[in-house]
């Protein structure tokens, strides 16, 4: 989806690494966005967001080790399912907290560290709740208020922050879900008679806010 997508904008850019990290290991993803700029060296390494803050810092501490810097954070990981209320939170909200926690270790100004850019993804949502999933609504609100604290900490931390909040975009997620209660049993036909975007014009925009890298934008 989206991700993916975006991954293919970003190598196509001048970056030295791209590190994907995710549950699922797919080889002829990584193949492909190898073939697309060999200049620039993907690695992926198995990840699930919602892991304690422990094993997160430990594998940093193994990818810091390799690269020896790393400029940007993206948190993308999202799930849109009412029905997981915990795991909608884990994933969605307390993976971000924990991996923002964690690269802070090495980013901190007051720790000797470089700063960095940290990139998470939010959701319209954030703004304008889709009632029928309150869960995921609110995990969305979430992320937008910590990241606008976490770009206010920026002058004390040296880590700017963003989101990039997208609407209704043409994915999995969005084609079947189940609301909150079983309030609605219409909700995925109803959000797609909406405007959507696609998920390569998603990331394209996605990377341009990458580019701009405006502390505190929305």
């Amino acid at each position: 989806g989206i991700g993916l997508d975006t991954s293919r904008e970003l190598v196509k850019r001048d970056l030295k690494n791209l590190v994907i990290l995710d549950r699922i290991d797919n080889p002829a993803v990584i193949a492909e966005l190898k073939a697309i700029n060999p200049k620039v060296t993907v690695t992926f390494y198995p990840y699930d967001v919602t892991v304690p803050l422990a094993e997160t810092t430990k594998l940093l501490k193994t990818i810091f080790a390799q690269l020896k810097t790393v400029d940007v954070l993206i948190n993308g990981a999202g799930i849109l399912d009412d029905h997981q209320i915990e795991r909608t939170i884990a994933v969605n909200f307390t993976g971000l907290v924990n991996t923002t926690t964690a690269i802070l270790d090495f980013w901190d100004k007051r720790k000797g560290g470089p700063g960095g850019v940290i990139c998470n993804i939010g959701s319209v949502t954030g703004f304008n709740a889709i009632y029928q999933v309150p869960v995921y609504s609110a995990s969305k609100a979430a992320v937008v208020s910590f990241t606008q604290s976490i770009a206010k900490l920026a002058n004390v931390t040296g880590v700017t922050a963003f989101t990039v909040n997208p609407g209704i975009t043409k994915i999995t997620l969005v084609h079947k879900f189940n609301s909150w209660l079983d309030v609605e049993t219409r909700v995925a036909e109803k959000l797609l008679e909406h405007p959507t975007q696609t998920t390569l014009a998603c990331a394209q925009n996605f990377v341009k806010a990458i580019e701009l890298n405006k502390n505190g934008a929305i």
